[in-house]
């Protein structure tokens, strides 16, 4: 995937698709899915000044949406591809063990 980039990440909060809402972000890093979820924290927790949370927590937050998925341009076939959440998660894992080191 090193010719691949991702453009966009969208992300559904409801079940219903009547009552879909999407968030669209165009990833430059994987710092978009961290703040999605930080932001989360702040709207459930206002008072909270520093926040922590773990893989785990970060996980069950987007497995608890109802939707997310990312769509990623390959060059060989000139076509954005879809990936699932299990695909962003793992995605995700790669980039925060990056910043780790």
């Amino acid at each position: 995937m090193s010719q691949s980039k991702v453009k966009a990440t969208l992300s559904s909060y409801f079940p219903l698709w009547y009552m879909t809402t999407h968030q669209v972000f165009d990833l430059v890093s994987w710092q978009g899915i961290c703040g999605l979820y930080e932001r989360k924290i702040k709207e459930l927790n206002p008072a909270m000044r520093n926040i922590s949370y773990d893989i785990a927590d970060l996980y069950n937050f987007i497995d608890g949406l109802a939707d997310m998925s990312a769509l990623v341009y390959d060059h060989s076939v000139r076509a954005y591809l879809p990936y699932d959440r299990q695909w962003i998660k793992q995605r995700t894992f790669q980039h925060l063990k990056k910043l780790a080191h």
